[in-house]
């Protein structure tokens, strides 16, 4: 920081990137017009230079040399426009805190109003307004469309009463933003959204008063920064003020409850569960006992496999500990919709061993890949060996007729198992090529630094799920470990079946069961219910009793106590992990909220 000023009231910021053309006479122009109603001494220029890579660091420090008025706040990294204001109101010395931006697309004219309507102490925060009545600034339907529909958004989702958060004309007081700072979470374009919306929701005073403005320069609807970035913070602001305050854990345990109610009472309209019920009790304690055993030893090869693709991203943890993450993100999975758990597992990694967030979630994703493949692979084999001995048709029909709520699940699971292998082909040719093409996919519909931002983090990611897929080695491991999981989740369903008293031929019995148990757990992965439940008992029902002589009672009844009897594990698992590890799910659920994406993004 160079320069020098002594105690003024009002500090003027101009965020700079690649100003190097209009820096110095936008700099003169702003001295000018703060000196027409502003005392010498009074107020303060300070160029807050974000990382640039022209000559504009140069600039502004020979501008900084050269006034005392100037100062020069210097960023080696790139902060996002957000970042750079915050970074500058925090050096500034003023108790009144402007900025614009340096294209001086408003009219300098209205800068005496901006500034005196916060320094009189009549409001804490004022900004010009390129859209209200009798002011309305004449647009290009480039610029005005979209930012006409972006300030409807904000006022109709976020109930903000002002008409152009976006307009590079803003003022606030020193207290207010020392008590705004800490909440506008967003670094860069949607920052004045944010600061402007939270400020109005705490009930500070806000002046919105017209403005002329033209603009300077053209412009382009960025995909990346514009939708992807401005929709993401604008849904994610949705979220935290008006819906988050409002999901307390119980409401969310008690909306998961509803939607499983609610299956149950589709399903009761052509399912007598009295008789469900009466078979569930016929079942063979012995064999269930051995069957929660056999789940239970499931855990730990759940930990192994997740460890290994941990060591492939260059990290090496305990068995221990893996397998309690495990239990804890799926316990999670149980108890929260849109399956949360595996958020929560990459808060676990991240807080208590220091796993970045992007391989966390690669580590997620790498994981999800090979169930995914593993599922639709068995599935798959079934199939095949259905259609080898003659009875493809039984399959068919299975699928395609009998109770809706399975031929639904089975439909989703065919979905999905096509949508994992086409996944899992995409990622295994993506490492044999030692091609990483994100940068230059998001380059071709973004050329603002939140699109680089976004492609840094997304190489990072594809780049790890590549080091797993790209080692044979790693790859047939964590394969072969992946089987090994779900023949046990096989054979645990298997047992339910004969603690049932069912007898069928063993190689029937055993197809049918890895065929149900594929299918059922594909068609669980739509997060439609905490857990699938209701998701998983349809397709497996439909399933059995398309495929054997078994009658829905007796599947449905199977299907519910083996789901049931897994979760029940899984919960047991995942309170015993918490209690080691000393991870509290709903702390680990509302800090995981509270990352920010910028978070994310630095990592």
């Amino acid at each position: 920081m160079t320069g020098v000023a002594g105690d003024p009231a009002v500090s003027v910021v101009l965020p700079a990137y690649n100003e190097e053309a209009t820096l110095e006479d936008t700099v003169e122009a702003t001295l000018s017009t703060l000196a027409e109603f502003l005392p010498d001494g009074d107020f303060e220029v300070m160029v807050a230079e974000d990382g640039c890579t022209d000559h504009t660091p140069q600039i502004a420090d020979r501008l900084a040399a050269r006034d005392e008025r100037v100062r020069h706040v210097h960023s080696e990294e790139r902060l996002g426009r957000g970042g750079a204001l915050e970074r500058a109101f925090e050096a500034a010395d003023g108790d009144v805190l402007v900025y614009f931006d340096t294209d001086l697309a408003t009219d300098m004219s209205h800068l005496e109003e901006l500034v005196e309507a916060v320094r009189s102490g009549e409001y804490d925060l004022a900004t010009g307004s390129r859209w209200m009545p009798g002011r309305e600034a004449d647009r290009p339907a480039k610029r005005g469309v979209p930012s006409r529909g972006f300030n409807l958004l904000v006022r109709g989702l976020l109930g903000s009463d002002v008409r152009d958060h976006q307009c590079g004309f803003k003022a606030i007081s020193r207290e207010a933003f020392s008590t705004l700072a800490d909440d506008v979470e967003d670094d860069h374009w949607f920052w004045d959204t944010e600061l402007l919306v939270r400020a109005q929701r705490q009930g500070l005073r806000v002046k919105e008063f017209p403005v002329a403005w033209e603009p300077k320069g053209d412009t382009k609807v960025d995909l990346v920064r514009d939708v992807l970035g401005m929709g993401s913070q604008l849904g994610r602001l949705w979220w935290q003020l008006s819906v988050r305050p409002r999901i307390t854990p119980r409401v969310s345990f008690g909306a998961g409850l509803l939607l499983v109610a609610i299956a149950v009472a589709l399903m009761s309209t052509y399912i007598d569960f009295g008789e469900v019920v009466r078979e569930m009790r016929r079942a063979d304690p012995r064999l269930l006992a051995v069957a929660t055993v056999l789940y239970a030893l499931s855990w730990p090869i759940r930990g192994y496999r997740y460890g290994d693709i941990l060591h492939e991203l260059g990290f090496h943890e305990r068995l221990g500990f893996l397998t309690g993450a495990v239990f804890i993100s799926q316990t999670g999975n149980l108890v929260l919709p849109a399956r949360g758990g595996d958020a929560v597992r990459a808060y676990i990694v991240k807080m208590r061993r220091s796993i970045p967030y992007p391989s966390g979630f690669a580590s997620l994703a790498a994981e999800r890949v090979f169930d995914l493949l593993t599922l639709a692979g068995l599935s798959g084999v079934v199939l095949v060996g259905y259609a080898a001995s003659g009875r493809l048709g039984e399959v068919i029909v299975a699928i395609s007729g009998g109770h809706p709520a399975g031929r639904t699940a089975a439909f989703v699971a065919m979905g999905v198992g096509l949508v994992a292998i086409a996944a899992v082909l995409g990622l295994v040719f993506s490492a044999r090529s030692d091609a990483n093409r994100i940068r230059t996919l998001v380059s071709r519909v973004s050329s603002d630094s939140y699109g680089r931002v976004v492609a840094d983090v997304l190489e990072r990611f594809v780049g790890d799920l590549q080091r797993v897929g790209g080692d044979p080695a790693a790859f047939s491991r964590v394969g072969a470990t992946s089987v090994v999981i779900w023949a046990i989740d096989v054979l645990v369903a298997l047992l339910v079946l004969v603690a049932l008293g069912v007898r069928l031929e063993p190689v029937t019995l055993i197809a049918v069961c890895f065929f149900a148990v594929s299918v059922g757990n594909l068609a669980k992965v739509l997060p439609i219910s905490p857990g699938g439940i209701g998701l998983y008992e349809g397709a497996f029902t439909a399933l059995v009793v398309g495929l054997t002589p078994i009658g829905v009672s007796t599947a449905l009844g199977a299907a519910v106590l083996d789901h049931a009897l897994k979760n029940v594990v899984t919960l047991v698992g995942g309170v015993v992990s918490m209690l080691a590890l000393n991870v509290s799910l709903t702390t680990a659920v509302e800090e995981t909220a509270d990352m920010s994406e910028t978070d994310a993004l630095r990592e």
